[in-house]
């Protein structure tokens, strides 16, 4: 099954990519107008977030995730085939920063969220850091699909890390140099070992293993978002957190991720990931000493 899968992606990514954005535009019209896809989720939401917004400003925001999303996926299928010189003109960023504390011998953290393209962005990072480059990523229930996914998350050297195993797949680089890149918007399980902060005027759980990490290990932390600067062509901007993590704490961490998160995602909403239940968990009295307000 993963040759057949491979093929398949094989045969679509060899179309330039004009064709693909023509393809993309007819699966909006499908996944928007006629099945609605996760639709209730999305406007949810946005409701949540944006509570300020008429009706027509998150229908609009809508519409742009949803074109955003499918272009994802198309965008995606392309690194089966595309080349290196692609990805490099086309997925752009100041990694000189982030490269800056190479000569340091220390290791960095980048924690980014769920905006696009987050794979064009790993195949970008691979290519233009001068660390050894660690992704965590989530498997697919999906054997074949699995199979193929990583084959492109590592097409350019990635070394990928199960979100499942993480402890596990660390262990032969923790005394190495190393990047490793975290996508920490993720929700806690479970709920009560979360670290809550008001989150778009919600009470929001956050992981604090990112943090803890960090601090752990005293690797220096960036932040990370990625802007679409025209259709195909997108910029990764990295923003240094916290130099010394072990003069700070997991709380203090995490609420700068949580409050940074929140800037970028008011600033382009239509960037995040909204097909995602958000605020999947309730508020509960019982977390009360987790919650550290805004």
């Amino acid at each position: 099954m993963y040759y057949i899968y491979y093929g398949l992606f094989w045969l679509v990514s060899i179309l330039p990519l004009r064709v693909l954005y023509i393809i993309s535009d007819g699966l909006f019209l499908v996944a928007y107008y006629l099945l609605g896809y996760r639709k209730d989720i999305i406007f949810k939401n946005l409701n949540i977030a944006f509570p300020e917004k008429t009706d027509e400003e998150k229908k609009k925001i809508a519409k742009q995730f949803y074109k955003n999303l499918i272009d994802y996926f198309i965008e995606t299928i392309k690194l089966v085939s595309a080349s290196d010189k692609f990805i490099l003109r086309h997925m752009q960023g100041n990694w000189d920063v982030v490269n800056a504390f190479k000569h340091t011998g220390r290791s960095v953290q980048v924690h980014l969220g769920h905006n696009f393209n987050w794979e064009w962005a790993n195949v970008g990072a691979a290519e233009n850091f001068d660390f050894k480059f660690l992704g965590v990523y989530m498997p697919i229930k999906n054997k074949a699909l699995d199979r193929l996914f990583r084959k492109i998350r590592s097409r350019s050297g990635t070394i990928l890390l199960s979100a499942h195993d993480m402890k596990r797949d660390f262990l032969p680089y923790r005394n190495d140099q190393y990047l490793l890149g975290l996508v920490a918007d993720q929700n806690p399980w479970p709920a009560s070992k979360g670290l809550w902060f008001d989150f778009f005027d919600r009470r929001t759980p956050f992981t604090a293993s990112p943090a803890k990490n960090a601090i752990a290990n005293d690797t220096i932390v960036f932040f990370a978002f990625i802007h679409k600067i025209k259709r195909g062509y997108y910029r990764v901007e990295f923003e240094l957190a916290e130099e010394n993590p072990t003069s700070s704490n997991e709380v203090e961490l995490t609420r700068k991720f949580a409050r940074y998160i929140e800037k970028v995602v008011r600033t382009y909403p239509d960037m995040w990931l909204w097909s995602h239940r958000r605020w999947k968990h309730d508020w509960k009295e019982e977390y009360a000493d987790k919650y550290y307000g805004k």
